[in-house]
């Protein structure tokens, strides 16, 4: 009985472990993505810890069109690397090759996802309380410039009414959707091909 206690408890630090550090991936892979401000101190955070696995491997995959290759390739094998590490604890059995590939993959893309949901969330909730931060908040700042690509769009399409700017709902909706019409039946697939039976 103590074995699942302990499995429980390595699996939520690995979880953590290799979750903020994927985060920390993902949030400068989607910043370089969107061109935020590099010199902002969040950016520069992020630099910092990322650097010294990116730094080498970008000496060996090079970007494509602006894309940093060398980041979504770190991405998916990290997330490939804790569903293995954990995936080695006793109560668990090692998943095939490619369910693993595309369940990462699926739950990159839920990051991505919920990365949006949460910054889009943000952003309204700093508008209502203080409008002013998104010009004196570092990150305020910087959830602004990561949204403003996606809600820009929007506004076009449903132009804000009585000073109501509906695209942060829309772009909700819209990801919502996107989560379970795409990112559910790819680790649905990847569980699937996964774990065959």
């Amino acid at each position: 009985m103590g074995g699942h206690y302990f499995s429980n408890a390595a699996e939520f630090l690995i979880g953590i472990v290799f979750g903020l550090y994927i985060l920390a991936v993902m949030l400068r892979f989607l910043l370089q993505l969107v061109r935020a401000d590099f010199y902002n101190p969040v950016s520069q955070f992020l630099v910092k810890i990322t650097n010294p696995v990116l730094r080498p491997l970008r000496r060996i995959i090079p970007g494509v069109g602006g894309i940093d290759i060398a980041s979504v390739v770190l991405l998916i094998a990290l997330q490939c690397a804790e569903m293995v590490v954990i995936r080695l604890l006793p109560r668990y059995t090692l998943p095939t090759v490619p369910g693993l590939a595309v369940m990462a993959i699926g739950q990159l893309l839920g990051m991505v996802v919920t990365i949006f949901f949460v910054s889009i969330l943000v952003q309204v909730v700093l508008s209502w309380v203080n409008p002013q931060a998104a010009y004196h908040n570092p990150l305020a700042r910087l959830v602004h410039q990561l949204n403003e690509p996606l809600l820009r769009p929007l506004r076009r399409i449903i132009p804000s009414t009585g000073g109501l700017d509906l695209s942060p709902l829309l772009a909700s909706i819209a990801l919502a959707l996107a989560y379970m019409l795409v990112v559910q039946p790819i680790v649905d697939l990847g569980g699937m091909l996964a774990y065959p039976r």
